[in-house]
């Protein structure tokens, strides 16, 4: 299957948006849909219930907190959007492409061209050049000419605020540092969609504020984000926050109304 296959691929089993839905921030379709989503592990006990039943819209230009205490389904749920992990039933529908009926081989063409991905603990090559590790998605998917990867990849660490240390090696700079490189990585390829798991979770408070700032630079500019986080001070600045206990969405918030249940609605251990 060619790349075009994905992008043109239309059925008339597209799901519809949740009724009810009156996101402030976009219009139209939503970029991602979960229908129905389920994800059990095999334990020797049995089968273990990860994921209950997941149901929500993502809309394209939302910057979106999953949120919820360890174990509850966070990271496992940002895994099936980015077609990391796959559903033990459900729908997942990101754009047109239903990511769950994906081979390996078809999910990683979609992947490198429609999805960035940013990890608490930045995961850049040692041996590479800053310079290198971004241009590294470009060189896998075919992207640009080699003098456009280039090029792009120097706009990038500018934005991002590192043209200055191109060509160091990754050890020769901090992690918040090194967060911002694999940020302008995420966005190599240009996708219209950035997750990431825990992505302030190694750097002190300061550095995180930045990081968030950087995040809401490129919301700003259209691309949508989802990120995992347990940081409640830095989930204010979300436009949206999913709250998941036991598997489950318990509350999902809009701006400006997430703060006040937080506060005195959603139960203690749900956030921590």
């Amino acid at each position: 299957m060619t790349f075009e296959w994905f992008q043109s691929r239309k059925t008339a089993a597209h799901p519809q948006p949740l009724a009810g839905d009156k996101s402030p921030l976009v219009t139209g379709i939503p970029l991602i849909r979960l229908r129905d989503l389920k994800k059990s592990y095999p334990s020797a006990a049995g089968d273990v219930p990860v994921l209950r039943g997941i149901n929500l819209d993502i809309y394209p230009g939302e910057f979106v907190g999953i949120m919820g205490k360890s174990g509850s389904g966070k990271t496992t749920l940002l895994n099936m959007i980015a077609g990391i992990d796959r559903p033990t039933s459900g729908e997942v529908w990101v754009s047109e492409t239903p990511i769950h009926q994906l081979t390996e081989g078809q999910m990683a063409v979609w992947r490198g061209r429609n999805l960035g991905i940013i990890f608490q603990f930045f995961q850049l090559l040692p041996m590479l050049t800053l310079l290198d590790n971004i241009m590294l998605p470009m060189d896998f998917s075919k992207m640009y000419t080699i003098r456009q990867r280039r090029e792009r990849a120097l706009e990038l660490l500018d934005m991002v605020e590192m043209a200055g240390h191109a060509y160091k090696l990754p050890s020769a700079i901090s992690g918040g540092q090194q967060q911002r490189v694999a940020i302008a990585r995420a966005l190599a390829n240009d996708p219209p969609l950035v997750v990431a798991d825990e992505p302030t979770g190694n750097l002190d408070s300061k550095t995180a504020q930045s990081v968030f700032d950087l995040f809401q630079k490129f919301v700003n500019r259209g691309k949508t984000f989802i990120i995992v986080t347990h940081d409640t001070t830095l989930a204010e600045r979300l436009s949206r926050a999913a709250y998941i206990a036991d598997g489950q969405i318990v509350n999902d918030r809009k701006q400006g109304d997430h703060k006040e249940f937080l506060q005195t609605r959603l139960p203690p251990e749900v956030i921590l």
